[in-house]
């Protein structure tokens, strides 16, 4: 498999956390992934890259989501791949993902807000 960032996910926490919270995180690497793109760094680009591929194959190894949920999440990864290694990408679609995945840390963090309180 390579080298796992995530190790404490992968070792089983990251299936504890619900389809919002797991998206959440893949959107984070997503958003640090297109930054760093953006901005030329190459070193954080691939970092970033291999974190978020990570975490979406952890996702979609997740039993709870198979069947349309893991072909939206495969779908995901396929469309964020697509921006790094395509050459003909239509516009808006960096922004298109950045929106697709905000919407999953808001209610992540929602959540989390209404769990722990402010500040936790």
């Amino acid at each position: 498999m390579g080298r796992v960032f995530h190790r404490k996910l992968a070792g089983g926490r990251w299936f504890e956390l619900d389809l919002v919270e797991q998206l959440g995180n893949v959107g984070s690497e997503v958003e640090r992934t297109i930054r760093a793109h953006r901005a030329g760094n190459v070193q954080r680009f691939e970092s970033a890259l291999a974190r978020a591929l990570e975490l979406f194959d952890l996702t979609t190894s997740d039993p709870r989501w198979h069947g349309p949920r893991c072909q939206e999440i495969r779908r995901a990864r396929e469309e964020f791949c697509r921006l790094f290694f395509d050459p003909d990408v239509p516009e808006g679609s960096a922004e298109g993902l950045q929106r697709y995945f905000l919407g999953f840390a808001l209610a992540a963090r929602a959540r989390h807000y209404r769990r722990t309180g402010p500040g936790s």
